[in-house]
C-alpha cells in the first residue's frame, strides 16, 4: 500500500515520519498507516459532536448491508464512539431478494457482527412486501434503483424500530453525498437538497445520520485495507440502470482532475441550506391517508408503489 514517489524515494508521513501510506490530493499531506486510521476517525468523531449525531444514551442502529461502507461504519463507530459517552449498537441487515449478490454481503455482515460481538436483526423483502426485489423488477429494470430506495427505506425504518433505536445510522461517503447533491442539483429537486433526514423529527421518525459523510470513497477502501477487511463483493447486478452511475462516473473525473471538487460540492450545499433551509422546515408533514407513515402528500411513496408491484 506505500505510495512511492520517483527516483525510488519512498514518501514519509508528514507527523511522524514512518513511510507514508495515503497522499492527500487537496493538501498533499502524507499519512503513515497509524495517522491515516487516526485521521479517518478523528474526522467521523468531529462530524458526530459537531452535528450533534449521537448523544450519550443513544441506541444507534447501524444500517450493516456487508459492503465497504457500511462495514466501515461499524467499525468506526465501535471504536470512536467511547468518546461520545455511553452509546449502544446494534446492526441491521435488508435482505432484497437480489440473486447471486445478496448472499455473499449477507455472509460478510454474519461475519463481522460476530466478530464484534453485537445484536444483529436481519429483515427481508418476503416478510414485509411479500417478494423479492428480483420478483418486483421483472420488466421494469430500469426502475430499479427508485423501487429498491422506496422498500430500502421503509425496510431499515422498520428494523430500526424493531431493534428499539434512537438513530438509524448509514454508510454513505462523501462520493454518496455528491453525488446525491448533483442529482438534485439536475433535477431541480430544491426541498430534496437542503432536507435533513438526522434533524429532530418530534418523534415523527426515527433520524437518520451519516457519520461517513466526509469520508471519501478511496479513503474508505484504504482504510479497510490496512485493517485487513478488504472484501471482493459484487456489485449490485442493478447499478447499471441508475442515474447516479452516470454522475458517479463524471464527478470521479472531475475530483481526479479537480482534487476537492466533492467536498466543494457539500460546502455550496451547506450555504443553500443556510439561505433558504429555513423557508422549507415549516414544510407541512402528513400522514399517509392508506398506512399512517409520514409523508409530504396524501400518499406515501411506498403506498403509491405498492399498487404497481406484482
Amino acid at each position: 500500500m506505500v505510495h512511492t514517489a520517483g527516483h525510488g524515494i519512498t514518501p514519509r508521513c508528514d507527523t511522524c515520519g514512518e513511510p507514508a501510506v495515503y497522499r492527500e490530493r487537496t493538501t498533499g499531506r502524507h499519512f503513515c498507516k497509524n495517522h491515516f486510521i487516526a485521521d479517518v476517525e478523528g474526522r467521523v468523531l468531529e462530524t458526530i459532536r459537531s452535528r450533534n449525531l449521537i448523544a450519550p444514551g443513544d441506541h444507534v442502529a447501524v444500517a450493516l448491508s456487508g459492503g465497504k461502507d457500511s462495514t466501515a461504519l461499524l467499525v468506526i463507530l465501535s471504536k470512536v464512539l467511547p468518546g461520545v459517552g455511553p452509546v449502544r449498537l446494534t446492526a441491521i441487515t435488508i435482505d432484497e431478494g437480489i440473486a447471486g449478490y445478496r448472499e455473499d454481503t449477507v455472509r460478510s455482515a454474519d461475519t463481522l457482527v460476530a466478530r464484534y460481538a453485537l445484536p444483529h436483526l436481519t429483515v427481508s423483502f418476503p416478510d414485509l412486501f411479500g417478494g423479492t426485489l428480483d420478483a418486483f423488477l421483472a420488466g421494469r429494470e430500469p426502475e430499479a434503483c427508485s423501487v429498491c430506495g422506496i422498500l430500502r427505506r421503509k425496510a431499515l425504518t422498520v428494523a430500526a424500530e424493531r431493534a428499539g433505536a434512537t438513530k438509524l445510522a448509514t454508510g454513505h461517503n462523501l462520493d454518496d453525498e455528491a453525488q446525491s447533491v448533483f442529482m438534485n442539483v439536475l433535477r431541480g429537486d430544491l426541498p430534496r437538497l437542503v432536507r435533513d433526514s438526522g434533524s429532530d423529527s418530534q418523534g415523527r421518525f426515527i433520524p437518520r445520520i451519516k457519520p461517513l459523510m466526509f469520508v471519501s470513497e478511496k479513503e474508505i477502501a484504504v482504510y479497510l485495507m490496512l485493517h485487513g477487511m478488504w472484501a471482493d463483493l459484487p456489485e449490485c447486478p442493478y447499478a447499471v440502470h441508475a442515474l447516479r452511475g452516470e454522475v458517479r462516473r463524471m464527478l470521479a473525473t472531475l475530483e481526479s482532475r479537480h482534487p476537492g471538487t466533492m467536498l466543494n460540492l457539500m460546502k455550496s450545499k451547506a450555504k443553500i441550506e443556510a439561505q433558504c433551509g429555513g423557508l422549507l422546515e415549516d414544510e407541512a408533514v402528513h400522514r399517509c391517508r392508506e398506512c399512517g407513515d409520514p409523508c409530504s402528500g396524501e400518499i406515501c411513496q411506498l403506498c403509491t408503489l405498492k399498487k404497481t408491484l406484482r
